[in-house]
């Protein structure tokens, strides 16, 4: 993270960035951070020495809506004890309710909603001058676009795609960063180019990876989930927009990119042509600075064996497949509106260990659909058994406001849906650390990305370790050896585990 400014090193107004949820909103907050570095704002890490704190928050579930009014609530309560003056909420939450929760949660100061944001400094600005914006209305996203995915792109410029990058506001300014000292130095640093393609982003961590939206938005009709209505229609980002951002990424020191959207087996289907990632892959792969191409959320029932191929045997893109299965019964699964099978599926992962061996797969599941039997459970029981994977994400099913779930009948208890989780949980656990074990002995390439202050360890993660919650590998250096830089890549061989996380040795 960037070092907090002291209220006192700079008279501007200051903002705090608070992101919740997931990489994508990682990739929103920092194109808000672009917006409003832009517009003349000093960004710093500590919400206690900002003006006005950001809360982006998520609304996925309902422990990620927990846990992002617990942070709109924490930011409410610095107001009146230093600097912080104001609290905004933004992001999926704020999108997905907006003045239902403003009307809940009067500690916000205002909740806006995506159409925002090109326009966040003047917002921001204005409440900061006493003034009470009216609070987002919420609406069915998926409406603001045609149906007919080829006839999106050019509805889409007119519609607010966050993280897209797309440039209608100032130039930076030279003067949009501190002028004190290092700090100064490193936020031009990742501050958006002044000439050249126009990238509308500000680094908000000195990590060697960073996210890169593809697209937004999802077709899919998943009968548990919300996120469609929030986030609207799928719409592709145009493949020079990719890779002019994956290049300004490589400039600041990001050595890993992880490729993020809703869906991203759908990449290109509103451009005409659904080769375009395998196509795009390859020129992302030769970006100068960057040695690590990382793709996440695969369809299962959109993957192509050509995308299998080329993300398989590309140079630079590493054999990482995070395949969202959600179950494995096929009764339960056409339940949900989606398809597969344990068939299917353990097909699918031998089409992908026979082009790559070493790969990593992982994925996330829920228990306690409404209508979920002991035979379903059986048969998720089995394929997780079967399919060794290298991680599982295990989730508890809740009603989402809006969707074709939330109208079944069959729903559970809370306490049954509990002990489903527990189940599974300690089954996945337990086949993770199996999973990680078959690794000993292996020889792996692992991107550094720090120190761990208790052990001086290094950690970092092997080529299957997606960023936060794949695990990491500790890397042990031979006696006497120099430590290498934050975001190099070491060769090592797997000498043990512990839990999921692996320890290797460099050489």
């Amino acid at each position: 993270m960037p070092p907090s400014i002291p209220p006192a090193a700079d008279s501007r107004r200051s903002v705090a960035l608070v992101t919740l949820g997931c990489a994508r909103n990682e990739v929103d907050s920092e194109e808000l951070a672009g917006r409003l570095a832009a517009g003349g704002w000093l960004l710093v890490d500590d919400a206690a020495l900002a003006d006005v704190a950001v809360i982006n928050t998520c609304g996925f579930v309902q422990q990620a809506k927990k846990d992002s009014i617990d942070a709109l609530l924490e930011a409410s309560d610095l107001k009146g004890t230093g600097r912080t003056q104001k609290v905004v909420a933004v992001g999926c939450l704020a999108e997905r309710y907006g003045e239902q929760l403003a009307a809940e949660l009067p500690e916000a100061d205002a909740v806006l909603g995506f159409d925002s944001y090109a326009d966040m400094s003047s917002h921001l600005t204005s409440i900061l001058d006493g003034h009470k914006p009216t609070s987002h209305v919420p609406s069915d996203r998926r409406r603001l676009l045609p149906l007919s995915p080829t006839s999106r792109q050019e509805t889409a410029a007119s519609v607010a795609l966050p993280g897209h990058g797309r440039h209608d506001g100032p130039e930076m300014p030279d003067s949009a960063a501190p002028q004190d000292g290092a700090f100064a130095d490193l936020l031009l640093q990742r501050a958006a180019p002044a000439s050249g393609p126009r990238v509308i982003r500000a680094r908000l961590d000195g990590r060697p990876w960073a996210p890169l939206k593809i697209a937004s938005g999802c077709d899919r009709r998943c009968a548990f989930c919300a996120i469609p209505m929030f986030r609207g229609s799928f719409v592709s980002r145009r493949p020079s927009d990719v890779l002019a951002e994956a290049r300004w990424l490589g400039e600041r020191d990001v050595r890993e990119i992880f490729l993020v959207s809703e869906n991203s087996t759908s990449y290109g289907k509103d451009l005409g042509d659904l080769r375009l990632l395998e196509t795009m892959l390859p020129e992302l792969a030769k970006v100068d600075g960057i040695e690590r191409v990382r793709v996440s959320y695969l369809q299962p029932a959109e993957i192509r064996m050509d995308l299998l191929d080329v993300m398989a045997s590309t140079p630079g893109v590493v054999p990482y497949f995070d395949i969202s299965f959600q179950h494995a019964s096929e009764a339960l699964l056409r339940r949900m509106r989606r398809f597969g099978s344990p068939q299917s599926f353990l097909e699918l992962i031998d089409q992908v260990r026979a082009r790559a061996p070493l790969a990593g797969i992982r994925s996330n599941v829920i228990v306690g659909f409404p209508g979920e039997t002991q035979a379903d459970l059986d048969e998720l029981e089995a394929f997780l058994t079967a399919a060794r994977l290298d991680v599982v994400g295990v989730f508890g099913y809740s009603d989402e406001d809006g969707t074709e779930a939330e109208m079944l009948d069959g729903k559970f208890d809370r306490h049954v849906i509990a002990e489903r989780v527990d189940h599974f949980t300690t089954l996945v656990e337990e086949l993770n650390i199996q999973r990680a074990e078959e690794r000993i002995g292996d020889r792996v390439e692992v991107l550094v990305e720090g120190i761990d202050e208790d052990t001086d360890e290094l950690t970092g993660r092997a080529a299957h370790q997606g960023p936060d919650v794949d695990g990491s590998t500790i890397l042990r250096l031979p006696r006497g050896a120099e430590a290498p830089a934050v975001g190099s890549i070491i060769a090592a061989m797997v000498l043990e585990t512990d839990g999921i996380d692996l320890i290797a040795e460099a050489g």
